[in-house]
């Protein structure tokens, strides 16, 4: 990036003073000839080179106390794959000494950056794994003759995946993220690939079962990572943009759902289609470093009296608040999701292409909601945004189960908004419990939240035959996000811009938990 700069006395010492902004420089150093040049110090860039010219300003001309200045800045943006998404916005933000509106609220480093840009890659697959058994459902019980009922008691079954999940994470605290993560990656794009195959609904849920589990697994390491990475007033803003890329990936099994359309088995494509992604994977495998929080308190080197009996108690009441509220919120959030597609088709008498455009033209705004809920909850706290989301995406919800037409539309685009601040309640998990502790932790908290699940999944399922209609059974289970609001608000801890070792005392502390200082404005 060239600019020429037209500048007075006051503009060119701006000019000859270090960045603090999007980026921290070192400087100034002596260049060749009068070139003065300024080098990275914090931000992320792999590499950043800033170059000023002067040229000394003619006293006789009209404007002799102006000076002219070329500014050459070179970066190499630590970001991957996402190189071209962030290529025009980034050239934007370098010729600006002001913090661009969609930076996160603490300045990343390098590597916090590539960490992040990783996993968002990871993220993507995730959010395609989780969702192929909701967006196909309907379409296997039409092929193979089974009832609303059958669904619901396949969609719980799958639940019980999180045997798998807990098995991956326990693995996890002991033996490091990254090998689990990648390991549960791959041999879940596998298995989800063997539901194509299936025979009956027995076969695709037995598959997703294990499928399901791994991605769960995979989920609660993904936020993990992230927590254990990134500064600490940037964490819920991380959860969002894996949330982003998570919606990403859940829109990706849309787009193919309309291959259900061609064929009464065409639906089985929409389980092959990962498999593209183990390349990539596998790449990402060999990049991804060990988190940086892991290695610090791995068990060999841990100091088995830190977890003493009063902190074990402090994370024993965390773990029953947040698994509590898991349970409350799923108990309304995934039958809501998953019986969409059946209410859509059956019901309002959608096709796959007519439910495709639904779920894209609804939920496509919530990515406004998400964005804003992670900025929010880093600079105004994460309660307060998490019950309105909470509240008023319920609302909305179950007004839109007793729709039709317009009215439908708008109050399921309401309610996916709304809905979406509810973002700002993930970073809970991977920040309330130690280093030792925090994958096992999240994992249970996964495990209740599964059971609310299933048990919304049944009671939903059961409600809807006996009254032939979705609205009344989800008006009922709209008493459990309401539950899980009063518990945020009353009894939730404030964590945003909070250190994880000052929230687990009985972590090892880090020099670099925020390298070289983390917020623009040096705080």
């Amino acid at each position: 990036v060239v600019v020429v700069h037209e500048v007075d006395e006051r503009g060119l010492a701006d000019l000859r003073s270090p960045r603090d902004d999007l980026v921290r420089e070192r400087g100034p150093e002596p260049a060749s000839g009068s070139a003065e040049r300024f080098g990275l110090a914090h931000g992320p860039f792999h590499a950043w080179v800033r170059t000023l010219v002067v040229a000394p300003s003619d006293p006789a001309a009209p404007d002799g106390r102006l000076s002219r200045v070329v500014e050459t800045i070179e970066y190499r943006a630590a970001v991957g794959i996402w190189r071209p998404l962030f290529a025009l916005p980034l050239r934007r933000a370098v010729r600006t000494r002001k913090v661009p509106w969609w930076a996160p609220p603490d300045r990343l480093d390098a590597r916090a950056s590539r960490v992040l840009s990783l996993l968002a890659c990871i993220q993507v697959v995730d959010g395609y794994l989780g969702t192929v058994i909701t967006q196909t459902i309907t379409f296997a019980s039409d092929e193979f003759h089974r009832s609303d009922t059958a669904q619901g008691v396949t969609l719980a079954v799958v639940r019980l995946g999180i045997v798998v999940a807990l098995a991956v994470v326990a693995l996890a605290d002991r033996s490091g993220r990254r090998r689990l993560l990648m390991a549960a990656a791959v041999l879940a794009v596998a298995t989800t690939a063997l539901g194509a195959l299936s025979p009956g609904l027995w076969f695709l849920g037995g598959t997703q079962l294990v499928a399901r589990g791994l991605t769960m697994g995979m989920g609660i390491l993904i936020g993990v990572f992230a927590a254990e990475e990134l500064p600490r007033g940037s964490r819920a803003y991380g959860v969002s943009l894996l949330a982003l890329c998570a919606a990403l990936g859940a829109g990706m099994a849309v787009w193919v759902l309309p291959v259900a359309d061609l064929d009464p088995r065409g639906w089985r494509v929409v389980y092959l289609v990962p498999l593209v992604a183990i390349p990539g994977l596998v790449a990402i495998g060999r990049r991804l470093p060990e988190s940086r929080r892991f290695t610090a308190n791995a068990p060999a080197g841990a100091d088995g009296g830190r977890s003493s009996g009063a902190l074990r108690r402090i994370e024993g009441r965390r773990l029953l608040l947040l698994a509590a509220s898991a349970f409350l919120i799923l108990v309304f959030a995934a039958p809501a999701s998953q019986f969409q597609n059946d209410f859509l088709k059956d019901h309002r008498g959608y096709t796959a292409a007519g439910i495709t455009l639904f779920t894209l033209l609804t939920t496509t705004p919530a990515g406004i909601g998400i964005f804003m809920a992670g900025r929010l909850a880093d600079t105004r706290g994460r309660r307060g945004v998490g019950a309105v989301g909470l509240l008023g995406g319920t609302a909305f919800i179950v007004v839109g189960y007793h729709t039709a037409g317009l009215a439908m539309w708008t109050t399921n685009v309401m309610g996916a908004v709304l809905g979406s601040l509810t973002v700002a309640l993930g970073v809970y998990g991977p920040e309330l419990f130690s280093t030792r502790h925090r994958a096992r932790a999240n994992g249970l908290i996964v495990t209740l939240g599964v059971a609310g699940s299933a048990t919304g999944l049944l009671v939903v399922g059961m409600l809807a035959d006996r009254f032939g209609s979705y609205g009344p059974a989800f008006s009922v289970v709209a008493v459990g996000p309401v539950l899980a609001a009063v518990l945020v608000l009353g009894w939730f801890p404030e964590t945003a811009r909070v250190e994880l070792e000052a929230l687990n005392p009985g972590d090892a502390d880090l020099d670099d938990v925020s390298p070289g200082g983390a917020t623009p404005d040096g705080s």
